[in-house]
């Protein structure tokens, strides 16, 4: 029987964090452990704070590790220190509600790894009005049969389209197949019209790029196709957070890039073995996010025009 290794304590900007079990592996690829994810953290600590601050977050925890069965968890795990801050959200279906993690500093994200979290899925929203979204994501998610050439074509004009509305988009890989770009938002908008006005954004999108496909229901998409998942705006729903890393083998990272950089990255360029090293050289690539906000509405203006070209809104979500 293999001996348990003895926890350890890492101190992490002032603060100290006790890890157990640290040597448990958690990537198989190459046999990164749960303290090789602290560390990870810890390396990118500027950067994931960053995307994560003041965010009601839900927890992809991986117990076993990444080979092992994944818990979606909203709730803040018990037996957190009095330091690790949260945020109390409404979920309006059940009329329950849920006290999420919300980052503020390099060691809540350390602990909630202590937790053996591996994923951070943080709201596009913030806890001082978690009704009102500061950020709006494009997802670039591509069907079965789309490759990630495809991705990238589809990104070329989604910034386009970008550059024409004045707006300032982050793009980063996804961790998976896909691409993810963020732009920053006023928080003056509900979750209804910042999704509305991501729909009008997919749709001028999918009118320059006959690889898009906005159909409704999966099943009925082009399997070639991208879809530009406007649903990601809708309230509660939640992606990868730039400088998260994913629940693969290899340790994919969710990994800002530039805009120069789309052509030839891959995603698997992007792991937890390479990111710390880029991190260092490059910097927070997402760093200077906050300093400019894109009004949206020249958005709802187009999706105004477009219910009044087609006679029809988007379907609604419930949005609990």
């Amino acid at each position: 029987m293999a001996a348990v290794s003895e926890a350890v304590e890492l101190e992490v900007a002032g603060r100290t964090v006790r890890l157990s079990s640290p040597d448990r592996v958690y990537f198989a690829a190459r046999g990164e452990t749960k303290l090789d994810l602290a560390h990870y953290y810890t390396a990118v600590g500027d950067g994931i704070v960053r995307a994560l601050r003041d965010r009601p977050c839900m927890l992809h925890r991986f117990p076993k590790g990444t080979d092992g069965d994944k818990v979606h968890q909203k709730r803040l795990p018990k037996g957190a220190p009095d330091w690790v801050p949260t945020v109390r959200v409404h979920f309006p279906r059940y009329n329950r509600y849920a006290d999420e993690l919300c980052v503020a500093h390099p060691a809540d994200v350390v602990w909630a790894v202590q937790m053996s979290t591996v994923e951070f899925h943080p709201w596009n929203s913030r806890a001082a009005d978690t009704e009102s979204p500061d950020e709006w994501r494009i997802d670039l998610d591509p069907m079965p049969g789309a490759s990630y050439a495809d991705v990238r074509r589809v990104a070329a004009v989604a910034h386009e389209v970008l550059d024409e509305l004045g707006a300032v988009g982050y793009p980063k890989t996804s961790g998976g197949k896909g691409m993810h770009v963020y732009v920053r938002i006023p928080p003056t908008h509900g979750f209804a019209e910042v999704r509305r006005a991501a729909h009008a954004f997919a749709a001028e999108v999918g009118r320059r790029c006959p690889l898009v496909d906005l159909s409704w229901w999966r099943k009925d998409r082009d399997p070639n196709s991208i879809f530009v998942d406007y649903n990601q705006n809708a309230r509660d729903h939640t992606i990868a957070c730039a400088y998260s890393v994913r629940g693969t083998p290899e340790g994919r990272v969710s990994a800002p890039i530039r805009w120069d950089e789309i052509d030839d990255a891959e995603p698997g360029d992007f792991t937890i073995a390479t990111v710390p090293a880029r991190f260092a050289a490059l910097g927070d690539l997402h760093a200077e996010i906050d300093s400019s906000a894109f009004d949206i509405t020249p958005l709802l203006d187009w999706a105004d025009r477009d219910a009044r070209d087609t006679g029809s809104e988007i379907p609604d979500l419930d949005e609990a």
